[in-house]
């Protein structure tokens, strides 16, 4: 991998956060309404109406309204919510741990279980087993997210009401650390068990039908006239070939922890990013919005970046000049 790559890759990056970063000042500025408005009450004077602009910036020229959003973006300076009136960085970061062990243990278990299953049924093609496990798999891929959630909230929430059907802890909650750590655990059950029979589904598909392929070509046909163990046919040739686009797979998915988070959230009403977002457009909080934009961007644009240098290091084949 050259140095010349690696800076044109980040080059482009930097290129097309540029510009999703000027769409994001366009899109809020063109759309209907005064975002002051949205803070005042009816009886307020002129007078504080335009204090209230000059406080956000709002009577300066357009050219630097965009010099200084663009400041504000780069340092992670994000204002102030219309709503709560809190700094909104500090208020994403609040929500940011809850996200994470939702979605990041969701995304582990979606990765570990699909690429396991999908190497073990690949070598099962045509058994009762396989059969079994892809179809499952493809019905679980097909039904929505949101619907597994509630379907688990009517199962355990309230036909047998084993796990609590919303919130992230208890109230009040808990004091000690096990105590604390035990009851977040019993609140993510749900959530995470949604997220997982919805997402491995295509784990499962995607690893199986490349490691199906794979198993057909000439390089593993001709590893096995050599003698070789199916161990070393499996992992060593067939699953080593369709590594690099699993690996892309998973750093692509990555921005999914946040993105992926709105529906989950809401539905169980859990404390994160995901429903924060939802909750803002939903109240037209633009300066909530325009930073979850700006922070979902920034974090497939890195993403991405890191799945082209990745491929490039466990797929010999490409030379990058």
């Amino acid at each position: 991998m050259t140095g010349a790559y690696f800076w044109r890759r980040v080059g482009y990056a930097l290129l097309t956060l540029f510009v999703i970063m000027t769409l994001n000042f366009v899109i809020f500025r063109v759309m209907p309404g005064d975002p002051v408005s949205l803070i005042l009450s009816p009886d307020f004077t002129p007078e504080v109406r335009q204090l209230l602009r000059e406080r956000y910036g709002l009577d300066k020229p357009l050219w630097t309204q965009y010099l200084l959003y663009l400041k504000s973006m780069i340092t992670f300076d994000f204002g102030r919510s219309f709503t709560t009136r809190q700094p909104v960085l500090g208020e994403l970061l609040a929500r940011l741990p809850n996200t994470l062990m939702l979605l990041g243990t969701s995304f582990v278990i979606n990765v570990v279980v699909g690429v396991v299953l999908g190497i073990a049924m690949a070598t099962r093609q045509g058994s009762r087993l396989e059969t079994g496990v892809t179809g499952v798999s493809l019905f679980l891929n097909a039904m929505p997210s949101f619907f597994i959630g509630l379907l688990l909230l009517l199962t355990f929430g309230y036909f047998w009401p084993i796990f609590p059907i919303r919130g992230t802890m208890s109230v009040p909650p808990p004091t000690g650390f096990w105590p604390t750590v035990i009851d977040r655990i019993y609140h993510l059950v749900l959530p995470v068990t949604a997220v997982s029979l919805s997402g491995y589904g295509s784990w499962y598909l995607y690893t199986r039908n490349n490691v199906v392929g794979a198993l057909g070509q000439d390089y593993v046909l001709t590893a096995r006239a050599k003698g070789l163990t199916k161990r070393e046919v499996l992992y060593r040739h067939a699953f080593r070939s369709v590594l690099p686009p699993i690996v892309t797979l998973i750093f692509l998915s990555l921005p999914g922890l946040i993105t992926g988070a709105v529906i989950t959230e809401s539905i169980f009403s859990l404390y994160g990013i995901g429903r924060y977002l939802i909750d803002a457009t939903l109240q037209q909080d633009y300066p909530v919005v325009q930073a979850s934009f700006f922070v979902i961007a920034l974090a497939v644009l890195i993403c991405n970046l890191l799945a082209d240098l990745v491929y490039g290091l466990v797929d010999p084949r490409i030379r990058l000049r």
